[in-house]
């Protein structure tokens, strides 16, 4: 049988280890940014590292970049699964590159608690460039229910887009290259310079309960912009801005958008396209269970005039779309053009093939709810409008219909009344 003393022995030492842990531990913690962590009991560790550890002040007025940047360059070269944390607190950072490829990291969820302001000083972005770029990397999750303010208001009256189709590009705030198995969820952009998300070159790309939010008169603030990108998938997301609350364009296949509250801004888009030399074809969208308030358009496919090569958007399917007072709540425009005077009567060498509107209802601010005007060089073929009820929204006159260069096939309800070519 045992001691008394010597379980009190036992005892003693136990609890000496156990303290000499806590306070040397939390040394080592607090001095290099790294601590471990464990999940579950079934997980192997993680690494975790906080971007206060490597100084950041988060007081709103300090450029705490370098501390981002360094705690990124922790994490980056770790190994196994990490996690890196930007706490609770206001962070003032210029624009950052997160690059990859992190070797040996396995998996990299990059938990945002915090409220990120852009630099207003533009003279520090690179032209076309992003506020905070992520690249060449795989498996990064971006969570954590955070914020990052663009601080746009000082930078719109900068943009000249509208005139100059030269002009100089804004920052985008969060702009995604070449990156593969991300996921973003549960995060904030606001009030970004120019767009807000820019996927680009992606693979296996999902995004959800996302909140995008900049003033209906906002210069070119695209929610989520997706290029050369395939297996992309949207939801569950609120978007109100000053432009495309998505735009999908050229070069992307197998994109799904579903869920989606946009409004106000200029409604979901395939587009533009054709304007520049060697674009890539669009095919296998899906954009479904989505409602549309208050916006300029609403499903939108915008293709130039003009087009320097041939190009095509094919099997695209927009079904089960609610249209709350929106202007042009289904429209084909193949002579697109933003700026004040477009002079080109060359048609759009885009091919628009196989589309289809189902089960598109609500009301419309315009008298035409229905546009299908294409181009004259390569009618479109295959657009098929099935269970479509679109009322005027001040009640008094009923919606009319309009195409061009366009053999429509009209299935079920149809309200307004067919267009014929």
């Amino acid at each position: 049988m045992m001691s008394l003393d010597y379980f009190y022995v036992r005892l003693l030492l136990l609890l000496s280890l156990f303290c000499f842990e806590c306070v040397f531990g939390r040394e080592r913690g607090a001095g290099s940014g790294l601590q471990t962590i464990n999940v579950d009991r079934k997980a192997k560790s993680s690494l975790l590292f906080n971007v206060k550890s490597f100084g950041a002040k988060a007081d709103g007025q300090t450029d705490d970049s370098k501390a981002f940047t360094a705690a990124w360059k922790e994490a980056c070269q770790s190994k196994g699964r990490v996690h890196l944390i930007i706490p609770r607190g206001t962070y003032m950072i210029g624009p950052l590159k997160f690059s990859g490829p992190c070797q040996n990291v396995s998996a990299l969820n990059l938990r945002v608690k915090g409220y990120l302001k852009a630099t207003a000083e533009l003279s520090k972005y690179e032209f076309g460039g992003g506020w905070i770029e992520f690249a060449w990397m795989k498996g990064l999750t971006l969570t954590g229910g955070g914020t990052f303010d663009g601080q746009g208001a000082k930078a719109w009256p900068h943009n000249k887009c509208s005139k100059d189709s030269n002009c100089k590009l804004l920052p985008t705030s969060l702009k995604f290259v070449a990156m593969n198995k991300t996921v973003i969820r549960g995060i904030s952009s606001v009030n970004s310079k120019f767009f807000h998300i820019a996927v680009v070159e992606c693979h296996n790309f999902k995004g959800s309960k996302l909140k995008i939010q900049a003033p209906e008169t906002s210069p070119n603030t695209d929610g989520i912009h997706i290029e050369r990108s395939s297996s992309v998938y949207f939801s569950s997301s609120h978007i109100a801005t000053g432009d495309d609350c998505i735009s999908v364009g050229q070069g992307n296949s197998q994109v799904t958008i579903t869920s989606i509250a946009c409004g106000p801004g200029h409604g979901i888009s395939v587009g533009s396209l054709g304007k520049y030399p060697n674009e890539g074809d669009v095919s296998g969208l899906v954009v479904r269970d989505c409602t549309i308030s208050g916006t300029t358009n609403g499903i939108r496919i915008k293709t130039w005039a003009n087009s320097p090569g041939r190009s095509a958007a094919t099997n695209m399917t927009f079904t089960n779309i609610i249209m709350n007072n929106v202007t042009n709540p289904i429209i084909i425009d193949q002579t697109y053009c933003p700026f004040t005077s477009c002079a080109s009567k060359v048609p759009s060498k885009v091919k628009l093939s196989d589309i289809y509107f189902k089960n598109i209802r609500g009301t419309s601010s315009s008298q035409v709810a229905v546009a299908l005007e294409c181009s004259k060089g390569i009618p479109c073929q295959n657009i098929y409008l099935e269970d479509v009820h679109l009322n005027l929204s001040s009640g008094k006159k009923e919606a009319t219909s309009t195409c061009s260069n366009v053999k429509a096939k009209f299935i079920g309800t149809q309200i307004p009344p067919p267009c014929t070519d």
